[in-house]
């Protein structure tokens, strides 16, 4: 295809924009270098309309590196490194609607998530993400200070430190998700990272955060949750999110280094289906 039918527009003034005239089933190496350059410039990019097979999103997303693995939740059959995410008309559970980043329970969180969607509700289902490097540039010099060299401690076993329910649990009523959990035992998995991450490819500062986050790695609980407290709510104004409405055969694509989100719960008693990849990461420094 020639490049120039590319069109990227901005959704926000805070991050994402929808990209269209490209056909992800079918992506020159010249083409995917301007997506690639539109996706670190806008965080998160919307391609609408994609009419694409798992083998093709697989396809898409190895270009930006090699794929992740959930450890509690098992891919589709024929594609494991796809996690087919389906809500029905009577589930109660919606997967993934905190605030939080892919895999920071992971000493090398993901780098990106991609979700495809294959079935939708008439209405809701919406997904909300936040710039965290608008969040770190909005800060003081004195709490940007005081917060350098900070590190978090997050927690990702199935049932959480904090005292969560079981991920079986959460399932009960939809045979689809609950085939899908894995029962890792007692394995916990936690990491500890920076509150303030430097990005490896753009070299710029985010504020670094999300649900999986328990304490601040060496601080007694009554000193950190109040900085906690403030920066949970800092982090996703306003000011520094978009909202993406979803529709079938659309597909984003967000970068976890920089952007949490969440997935609005507002579209009970109707049925949503979304394909998802998520891309491997390092170690945030």
């Amino acid at each position: 295809m020639d490049v120039a039918e590319l069109i990227i527009r901005p959704i926000s003034g805070a991050l994402g924009a929808e990209v269209r005239g490209v056909d992800l089933g079918a992506l020159d190496d010249a083409t995917f270098g301007l997506v690639q350059a539109a996706w670190l410039e806008h965080l998160v990019l919307f391609f609408p309309e994609q009419d694409i097979t798992p083998d093709q999103q697989l396809a898409f997303a190895r270009r930006f590196g090699e794929m992740h693995r959930h450890p509690f939740m098992k891919g589709m059959a024929d594609h494991p490194d796809i996690l087919e995410i389906i809500k029905t008309e009577d589930d109660t559970h919606t997967f993934g609607s905190v605030w939080h980043t892919d895999q920071m329970f992971n000493p090398e969180p993901a780098k990106a998530t991609m979700l495809y969607a294959k079935e939708t509700p008439a209405a809701g289902g919406d997904t909300l993400f936040a710039n965290g490097y608008l969040a770190y540039d909005a800060l003081s010099d004195a709490m940007k200070e005081m917060l350098a060299g900070v590190r978090t401690f997050s927690v990702g076993d199935k049932f959480k430190r904090s005292g969560g329910i079981g991920r079986r649990e959460h399932y009960q009523g939809n045979p689809d998700m609950a085939a899908m959990v894995q029962d890792p035992g007692n394995q916990i998995t936690e990491a500890s990272h920076p509150l303030i991450r430097t990005h490896p490819e753009t070299g710029r500062k985010s504020l670094y955060i999300g649900s999986h986050v328990q304490t601040l790695d060496g601080f007694h609980e009554a000193e950190a949750e109040p900085i906690l407290s403030y920066l949970r709510q800092h982090a996703v104004r306003p000011e520094f999110t978009c909202r993406f409405r979803w529709s079938p055969g659309a597909l984003a694509l967000w970068d976890n280094r920089c952007v949490q989100h969440h997935a609005i719960a507002d579209y009970a008693g109707q049925r949503r289906r979304m394909h998802r990849i998520t891309i491997a990461g390092d170690a945030p420094y």
